[in-house]
């Protein structure tokens, strides 16, 4: 077993904390933003979760040095797409760095002009509620202002792999 004691000081290796965090699957989201200047941002993240119900609030963090964060900072606004297995294409093409993320992407605009994805299992189209400095990310808080979802199988990352959800059976549970 590889370990890690942030506690003790005894040192700071990311690749064994990188490693460590990848064995908790998540589900994979591009998250999206229509800057002041109506170009479009998005980003392939992982660490999107739910805040609250009431009110409907949401978050995810952007690494401070991303190239995209000045215009997701910028704007009021974002989109969170809950991928499907069947949009793995969709996620690295947004993990990949490009000039322009959104040519040759078919996609349609939210209610504040965001870009969401068609067949995407979940969108929600957000508000930004609050910003927050945490490390080497900025946390993004957003208000769900719409919420669309359907039936399937769910994009999942784990061990620095995509996968997808397996129900158990009831002799497993």
């Amino acid at each position: 077993m590889n370990t890690l004691d942030l506690l003790a000081g005894t040192g700071n290796d990311q690749h064994t904390l990188r490693k460590a965090l990848g064995r908790f699957a998540t589900g994979v989201t591009v998250i999206t933003t229509r800057t002041q200047q109506g170009s479009f941002e998005g980003v392939t993240a992982n660490s999107f979760a739910a805040v609250s119900l009431e009110p409907p609030l949401v978050l995810w963090s952007l690494r401070s040095a991303a190239r995209s964060l000045p215009g997701f900072l910028a704007s009021n606004c974002f989109a969170i797409n809950v991928l499907s297995k069947e949009q793995a294409h969709i996620s690295r093409h947004f993990a990949t760095p490009k000039v322009d993320k959104f040519d040759g992407m078919d996609f349609g605009l939210g209610v504040d002009g965001c870009p969401i994805f068609d067949r995407s299992l979940a969108i929600f189209e957000c508000r930004t509620d609050n910003r927050v400095e945490a490390g080497d990310h900025v946390i993004l808080i957003g208000r769900v202002v719409r919420a669309h979802y359907c039936d399937g199988m769910p994009l999942v990352f784990a061990g620095g792999q995509y996968g997808t959800h397996a129900v158990l059976s009831e002799a497993e549970s």
